[in-house]
C-alpha cells in the first residue's frame, strides 16, 4: 500500500471504532447528532470537499456529489449510523479500488522496469558509468554479468546468455557470440560482452516498449467511450429522477415526505456509476499487462478489442510463416556470381543466402549504378556489364525472353546478362516449426479464414500454403497489391468481425496499417513494420498470436461481465430502493459491494497465461 492509501485505511478504522462508540451509546434525539459528525467528518471530508470544489468547477454530477446529498440528506432525515456507514463503505470502496489498480499499474511497471539506468564505455582504460543517451552509434559499451544491455547492437568480443524474459517472455536464455545481434533491455547472465552501439537510445528497442506502453491508455475501446458517455449523461439523470422521487408523489398525496425523501436518499446512492467507471478500463488495463508478460505488446485497449472479434486472418510468408532463412538449392547456367555481387549491397534474406552461397568476399569495385527495384529484383553494372537479378515481373518488364521453367518450390531468381536471359537461382525458404500449430490454435480460437499474401512465386506460396493448411493463398505481389487484396478481404467481411494482418517487412507496412489490427514481428521485424502495427510479438515467435487472441476474448468476456453485473443490481435496487422494498443497506451493496466485486473480475486479467 502507498503512503497514502495507509492513510486512508487508518481515517476508515478510526471511524469505524467511533461509528461502533456512537451506535452503542445511550443518546436520544439531538444528542446523537454531534456524536456521529466525529465519524462521519473523519471519513467523508474529503469526499465532500471534492463534491463543493467540483461544483465551484462547474462538475455537478459526480460520485462525490451523490454521496454528499445522499449522506447528508440521511442526517437531515435524522438517519444518522446509515449516513455514516454510507460513506464508510464508500470509502472502503475507494481504497479498494485504488489498491486494485496500484497492483495494476505495479504489475506492468514491474514487468516494464527495463529501461537500463547506465552504459560503460571505456575512457583512459577506465571504465566509466555515463547515460544510454550519451552513448553515439559505432561506440563500443561494456556490459558486464548481471547489468542490462543498454542499447541496440553487435558483439564484438565476448561470449554470454541473455535473459530476454522481461522482453520476449521467452523464460530460456539466449546465447550470444560475436557477430550476434542483443537488443537492449535484456540481462546480461554471465560472461563480460563488448557491444557496439548500433542505435541511438531514443530508437532503440527498450526505449520503443516503453513509449508503446505509456501510451496504449490513450486508444480506448468502444467499451470504455461507451462507458464514459454512459456516465456523462446516466449521473444527471439519476439526480433529477430521485429529486422527482423525493418531491412528486409527496405533492400529489399531500404529505408523506419521511416516506419519499428516504426513498429518494436511496435511489442516488444506488446509482453512483463507481463499478462501472472504474472496472472496465481495469478490464483493458490488465489486459494489456497480461499479454506484456507473454511478450506481447499491445498499442491501445481499442486494438484488445479488435483482436477478440478476430475472423480472418491474413499473413506475410517470409519471416513471418516461415523462417526467412534461405539458401540456394538449385541453379542453371553459370550466375551464381554475377546474382552474388549485384545483390552484395542489398539486406533483403534473399539477397544474403545468394551472397553466402557464393562464398566469395564482396567486391564493391567491381559494381557500380545498383538500383533495388522494390518487388521485381535488382539492376547493376558488374565489371561493365549490365546484370538484372530478380523475378519473372522484372525480365518481363525489361522485354528479356524467358525459357519455359518448371515451377519450384521455393523462390526463383531469374538472372540476365546485357539483355540476355543466362539461367536461375532457386532458394528455399522452410515454415517455422510452430507456423501450422499457430494457425490451428488460431482456428480453435474462432477464427473464420486464415489468408497468405506474398511476393515469392505461385510454387514456392503452394508449398507453404499446404504445408501449413491456410485457406487461401495468393502469389507474386507487389505491396500495392497486398494492399488491394486486403481490401478486397476487408470488404467480404461478415458483420461484426475483423481482420488481422501479420508481418514483418516494411513492405508490409501499408498493409499493416490497413488492417484492423496490424500485427508485427518484433525481434526481426523492421522498424518500420513495428510503428505502423497495433500489436508486437516481441519474440517473433507466431504461437504467441493465438494467445493473444485468448486474452482479447477474456478481457471482452470480463467487461460484458462487469456491464451486465453492474447495471442489472443497480437497476433492480433502484426499482426496490422506488418501491419502498430496500434501505440504505441494500443501496451500500449496490454501490460498494457491486464495485467490490466488478474490480475483483477485472483483475482477473494480471493472471492471464
Amino acid at each position: 500500500m502507498t503512503k497514502k492509501q495507509k492513510k486512508m485505511l487508518y481515517r476508515i478504522l478510526v471511524s469505524f471504532v467511533l461509528f461502533l462508540i456512537a451506535v452503542l451509546l445511550p443518546l436520544e434525539g439531538l444528542l446523537r447528532l454531534p456524536v456521529f459528525l466525529i465519524p462521519y467528518a473523519i471519513v467523508g471530508w474529503d469526499v465532500l470537499w471534492k463534491a463543493v470544489r467540483n461544483i465551484l468547477n462547474g462538475q455537478v454530477f459526480d460520485e462525490n456529489f451523490l454521496m454528499a446529498v445522499a449522506t447528508l440528506g440521511a442526517f437531515g432525515c435524522g438517519e444518522y449510523p446509515e449516513g455514516v456507514a454510507v460513506l464508510l463503505f464508500y470509502q472502503v470502496g475507494e481504497l479498494f479500488q485504488s489498491v486494485a489498480v496500484s497492483r495494476s499499474r505495479q504489475s506492468i511497471a514491474d514487468l516494464m522496469d527495463i529501461r537500463p539506468d547506465y552504459a560503460n564505455i571505456e575512457r583512459d582504460g577506465q571504465l566509466v558509468q555515463v547515460d544510454p543517451e550519451e552513448i553515439s552509434v559505432g561506440d563500443i559499451i561494456v556490459i558486464k554479468a548481471g547489468e542490462r544491455v543498454p542499447l541496440d547492437g553487435v558483439v564484438t568480443e565476448g561470449a554470454s546468455a541473455l535473459d530476454t524474459a522481461a522482453l520476449t517472455g521467452e523464460s530460456l536464455p539466449r546465447d550470444v557470440a560475436p557477430g550476434d545481434t542483443v537488443i537492449s533491455g535484456c540481462v546480461n547472465l554471465s560472461g563480460l560482452l563488448h557491444v557496439q552501439a548500433a542505435k541511438p537510445f531514443g530508437e532503440s528497442t527498450v526505449a520503443r516498449i516503453l513509449d508503446l506502453v505509456e501510451n496504449s491508455s490513450e486508444k480506448k475501446a468502444q467499451a470504455e467511450h461507451f462507458i464514459t458517455k454512459f456516465a456523462r449523461y446516466y449521473t444527471p439523470i439519476v439526480v433529477f429522477a430521485a429529486l422527482a422521487l423525493a418531491v412528486l408523489p409527496s405533492l400529489l398525496t399531500g404529505g408523506q415526505w419521511g416516506v419519499w425523501v428516504p426513498r429518494a436518499l436511496n435511489f442516488l446512492v444506488v446509482s453512483c456509476p463507481c463499478a462501472l467507471v472504474i472496472s472496465i478500463p481495469l478490464s483493458f488495463f490488465g489486459g494489456i499487462g497480461g499479454a506484456s508478460k507473454q511478450g506481447i505488446l499491445v498499442k491501445g485497449s481499442n486494438y484488445l478489442e479488435a483482436l477478440a472479434r478476430a475472423g480472418i486472418v491474413v499473413f506475410d510468408k517470409t519471416g513471418t510463416l516461415t523462417e526467412g532463412k534461405f539458401a540456394v538449392v538449385k541453379t542453371e547456367g553459370d550466375v551464381l556470381e554475377q546474382a552474388a555481387l549485384a545483390e552484395q549491397f542489398s539486406t533483403h534474406p534473399i539477397s544474403r543466402s545468394i551472397l553466402t552461397a557464393w562464398g566469395g568476399q564482396p567486391a564493391p569495385e567491381r559494381v557500380r549504378d545498383v538500383e533495388e527495384i522494390a518487388g521485381h529484383g535488382v539492376r547493376a553494372v558488374v565489371d561493365g556489364r549490365t546484370v538484372l537479378a530478380g523475378n519473372r515481373k522484372l525480365l518481363e518488364r525489361e522485354e528479356i525472353a524467358i525459357p519455359a521453367v518448371q515451377e519450384q518450390a521455393g523462390t526463383t531468381v531469374y538472372v540476365a546478362v546485357e539483355g540476355e536471359y543466362r539461367g536461375y537461382l532457386v532458394i528455399a525458404d522452410q515454415p517455422k516449426p510452430n507456423s501450422a500449430q499457430a494457425l490451428r490454435e488460431l482456428k480453435a480460437c474462432g477464427v473464420r479464414q486464415t489468408v497468405m499474401l506474398t511476393g515469392d512465386s505461385q510454387g514456392a506460396a503452394q508449398h507453404v500454403a499446404q504445408a501449413l493448411g491456410l485457406d487461401q493463398f495468393h502469389a507474386q505481389l507487389l505491396p500495392a497489391d497486398k494492399v488491394q487484396r486486403v481490401e478486397e478481404l476487408l470488404e467480404a467481411k461478415q458483420p461484426g468481425e475483423q481482420l488481422i494482418f501479420v508481418g514483418d517487412g516494411i513492405n508490409d507496412a501499408p498493409v499493416l496499417s490497413r488492417a484492423d489490427v496490424g500485427v508485427a514481428m518484433g525481434a526481426l521485424g523492421s522498424d518500420a513494420a513495428i510503428e505502423a502495427a497495433d500489436l508486437v510479438l516481441m519474440d517473433d515467435d507466431l504461437s504467441k498470436l493465438p494467445v493473444a487472441v485468448r486474452i482479447a476474448k477474456k478481457t471482452l468476456a470480463i467487461v460484458k461481465q462487469n456491464i451486465v453485473f453492474a447495471i442489472g443490481v443497480k437497476v433492480l435496487v433502484l426499482v426496490l430502493s422506488a418501491m419502498g422494498r430496500a434501505n440504505m443497506w441494500a443501496a451500500v451493496f449496490a454501490d460498494v459491494g457491486v464495485s467490490v466485486l466488478a474490480i475483483l473480475n477485472a483483475s482477473r486479467m494480471l493472471r492471464t497465461k
